[in-house]
């Protein structure tokens, strides 16, 4: 089977339905605070398993492609990430709502996400040996030390002029994570006898906790709180804008592309640093406007995090290592259909990977129809006045906590994180790092550990000459001094 061949089975009638129902329902299930792409992935397997093999690939494809953009959504419109990389579009797109221009933020995002979507897509296409040869080069010490440029730049990002605090908030949400069992030796650590703590924090509860609770106790004893408009303006971009961000939109599906690629590093990492690039490469003029409202920040991350799809399916495809979770619920959902992915996918399942190829691309082209389709309703939905809004939000949180482990413990993890997610806002220490400190840890300290051990007889020269590991390191030192120089310059600035 060709490309082309792929391509027209996608688009009969049946697989073209699936594609859309699937691509809807994710954005609207994006769209819920803490309602993630993985849950959405996961809960949906049992509906493919009694699907013909097409259809349920088109069906998950286009429930992957479609929540990974409808976290923006809510991002922008109330300040609650539906997914956790939509953190970086939050930060930005609802600086823009308050004034008003929420729609063409929106329009920027959607925009940005089928941007990203294609380029993860050609280049999962074209250039899958030569990112899976260097996706294959991170083991253990280089997984750590991406897990800790993750943590490192969204502190840095995420507390303006003062990185300090970010770095704190991302260390709290480390020692948060490391709760439990721990992954090598099951050795309980920080459980205080607790045996619902043997299973650990679950990371979704506290985000829905840190972001919907913690907005919710914000807003409802203010009597000035602010409200979206219930008109959001323009949403479909100008021409003109949108080639102002191709150079932005490029580098960060790319880099989305390339961090999907490596096993373990998500759609999370690929948007902050994608983020925190775009603002270091900005110009001054747009540079000014990063924390207060800035469309290219939008563009960065909302590319990065979409491109992240194609590249997570280039581990999955070819060596049967899904790139992050939502990769491994569609994995699970191949399972299910007798499909054992891996370097001999195209001698045991000859065309299916063009099909899938096809899928993704079809799932893509509709998700950006279907988004400026659902906007609508969905900014008349969410510019409710806050007073009736985050009520009817509370049982939406209730419920994405709970849904997880099917467990009330997780509801009071989700209420004590709302507590502490008001209380750290009072003193401005940024809650973005907490959550991406959450889900990065275990990654971190599995992979930290491991290396230890494989280091155990090894000098430090041996060390030094891991040169990928090395790179990050050294990337790690200059966001911790260009933080603390920045924090050095506002402080003689003001003085």
């Amino acid at each position: 089977m060709s490309m082309l061949d792929a391509l027209w089975t996608v688009i009969t009638p049946l697989n073209l339905v699936s594609t859309i129902s699937g691509v809807c329902l994710g954005i609207i299930w994006g769209a819920l605070p803490g309602l993630s792409t993985t849950m959405a992935m996961g809960l949906l397997i049992g509906l493919s398993a009694g699907m013909p093999q097409d259809i349920a690939i088109c069906f998950m494809l286009g429930v992957y492609t479609g929540s990974v953009f409808g976290g923006a959504i809510s991002a922008v419109l109330i300040n609650i990430p539906g997914t956790p990389d939509a953190v970086p579009t939050m930060i930005e797109g609802h600086q823009l709502a308050r004034k008003g221009e929420g729609g063409k933020a929106l329009g920027m995002a959607i925009a940005a996400s089928f941007v990203g979507g294609t380029i993860g897509i050609v280049m999962l296409v074209l250039f899958i040996p030569l990112i899976l040869t260097f996706a294959l080069h991170f083991r253990s010490w280089e997984m750590f030390w991406l897990a800790v440029i993750g943590i490192m730049v969204s502190g840095s990002m995420s507390a303006g002029t003062m990185p300090l605090k970010g770095w704190i908030a991302g260390w709290l949400g480390m020692l948060v994570a490391l709760v439990g069992l721990d992954s090598i030796h099951a050795v309980p650590r920080f459980t205080f006898g607790s045996m619902a703590l043997f299973d650990g924090i679950s990371y979704v509860a506290i985000l829905i906790g840190l972001f919907g609770m913690a907005e919710i106790f914000r807003t409802l004893p203010s009597s000035t709180a602010p409200a979206i408009p219930d008109t959001v303006g323009r949403i479909i971009p100008s021409a003109s804008m949108l080639k102002k961000y191709i150079p932005a939109s490029i580098r960060s599906g790319v880099l989305g592309t390339t961090i999907g690629a490596i096993p373990g590093a998500g759609a999370n990492v690929a948007s902050f640093l994608a983020y925190d690039i775009g603002r270091r490469r900005a110009r001054p003029e747009e540079k000014a406007r990063w924390g207060k409202g800035s469309y290219e920040a939008i563009v960065c991350a909302e590319t990065a995090n979409n491109a992240n799809i194609g590249g997570s399916m280039l581990p999955t495809l070819a060596l049967g290592i899904p790139g992050n979770a939502p990769a491994a619920a569609l994995l699970a959902a191949l399972t299910l259909k007798n499909v054992v992915v891996g370097p001999t996918i195209e001698i045991d399942h000859p065309g299916l990977i063009y099909f899938i190829y096809a899928a993704l691309f079809v799932a893509n082209m509709l998700m950006y129809l279907a988004a400026f389709a659902l906007i609508g309703p969905c900014v008349k939905l969410f510019s409710l006045p806050r007073g009736i809004l985050m009520p009817l939000i509370i049982p939406v949180c209730v419920i994405g906590a709970f849904s997880v482990k099917l467990s009330m413990f997780d509801v009071w993890i989700m209420f004590f994180a709302g507590v502490a997610g008001w209380v750290l806002s009072i003193f401005r220490f940024p809650v973005a790092p907490i959550v991406l400190g959450v889900i990065l840890a275990p990654l971190a300290d599995e992979n930290l550990r491991r290396a230890l051990l494989l280091f155990k007889d090894k000098d430090t020269a041996f060390i030094l000459s891991q040169t990928i590991g090395t790179v990050l390191m050294l990337f790690v030192l200059l966001v911790i001094v260009e933080g603390i120089f920045r924090a050095f310059r506002s402080v003689r600035s003001s003085a």
